[in-house]
């Protein structure tokens, strides 16, 4: 967990982009309260802080949507957020990588003989 996150290739799993969801607000929430309790020209610190928060939150968001098997763009959609919070990945292997998880992440020649299980 955590090991790229400032980068765009990849998949992360619900949790991870759930975290990462969290230390943003924690972070942007700090940061407001700072800035408003000082009442000081601290705009430009808070924007120096939050251009590489805001590239974190994408990265994630875009690694979270590529584990959905879509493109990273699709986080610009209103309200897609709350899918990729809810939503399952996609099983096995996609254009972007392994699962997260592990499930499905092997060749067809490995299921010979091994019984199959219900979800």
């Amino acid at each position: 967990m955590f090991k790229t996150p400032f980068s765009f290739n990849g998949r992360i799993r619900r949790t991870e982009y759930g975290l990462s969801y969290l230390i943003y607000i924690v972070i942007y929430i700090g940061l407001s309260g700072l800035v408003a309790e000082l009442n000081e020209n601290l705009s430009v610190l808070f924007l120096i802080i939050l251009i590489p928060l805001l590239w974190f939150m994408l990265a994630q968001g875009a690694k979270r949507c590529h584990d959905r098997g879509n493109s990273g763009w699709y986080q610009l959609i209103p309200f897609y957020g709350l899918w990729m919070l809810f939503a399952d990945s996609d099983y096995g292997p996609n254009e972007y990588g392994n699962n997260p998880k592990g499930k499905g992440n092997h060749d067809n020649i490995d299921e010979i003989g091994v019984p199959v299980e219900n979800e």
